[in-house]
């Protein structure tokens, strides 16, 4: 279970897990279900008002990006989605190529409508072209609470301010709908994005110098990221070299025989 230091939508900028945590946040959080599967019968309402299944997004071998944020919402889900495009925007990537993206409104009472008005806004802000596959999804209370129950994600409705508090993270799914890694915080640098994506979809995306690269790196389960490992690094700086010495010596090894080839004296 995770549940550090995490901003909360409505409630405070952040809050820690101890005697001094308001009562809101006591019961939210995320506890972690790495590997476990996710429901394919779970049922929502797309952006255009049409009956959806969670599983309609896992047709193909295409890893899905999950976040549950709430529309309305002017704090927490706004800054953690501007921090996801920012992440996006600097990402060679793009949506509906080698991934897709899902959000689920956590709050019952939204609809279709604002669904499609905010994925509007956020399509427009990206400038990738309208055919971005990021679906903007809402539900009623029970295929909600099942979705976030499935993923681990804690959250609470405080009547008094009209908000929920909720923690901010993405949820990777592999196209078996198995919960493969989670992303921490409300900014995510494309090469966080990137990593999570090659790992989720066990190397079926991404180059394989996109692979290299991702071994010199480890997944650190206490600041929810990517770090970098010395190890890693000085693996890499020796298959560079390695690389860069067969490399010259193929030129070297070309050069020498291409004035036999043409007649040439050597």
């Amino acid at each position: 279970m995770l549940s550090g230091m995490f901003a909360f939508a409505g409630l405070g900028a952040t809050a820690t897990a101890d005697q001094t945590t308001p009562y809101q946040l006591q019961e939210v959080g995320v506890d972690e279900h790495l590997s476990e599967e996710v429901a394919a019968d779970l049922t929502f309402t797309d952006h255009n008002g049409e009956s959806v299944r969670l599983g309609d997004y896992f047709q193909d071998d295409k890893p899905v990006l999950l976040t549950l944020n709430y529309l309305s919402c002017e704090t927490l889900c706004s800054v953690q989605l501007n921090g996801l495009l920012d992440g996006l925007k600097a990402f060679e990537w793009t949506a509906g190529e080698q991934f897709r993206i899902v959000t689920v409104s956590i709050d019952a009472r939204e609809d279709a409508a604002l669904a499609k008005a905010k994925r509007t806004s956020y399509l427009a802000a990206l400038d990738r072209g309208a055919d971005v596959d990021w679906a903007f999804l809402t539900g009623e209370e029970a295929q909600i609470n099942a979705l976030a129950d499935a993923v681990g994600f804690r959250f609470t409705y405080d009547a008094t301010t009209d908000q929920f508090a909720h923690p901010a993270v993405l949820t990777f799914l592999s196209k078996d709908r198995i919960i493969s890694r989670y992303l921490y915080g409300i900014q995510y640098p494309a090469r966080d994005l990137k990593f999570a994506l090659i790992e989720t979809s066990e190397g079926r995306v991404g180059s394989p110098v996109d692979k290299i690269i991702l071994s010199c790196f480890r997944y650190d389960t206490t600041a929810g990221k990517y770090t970098a490992t010395i190890f890693g690094i000085a693996r890499l700086g020796g298959v560079l070299t390695v690389l860069a010495l067969l490399i010259a010596g193929a030129i070297a090894w070309r050069r020498e025989l291409l004035p036999q080839a043409d007649g040439s004296p050597t």
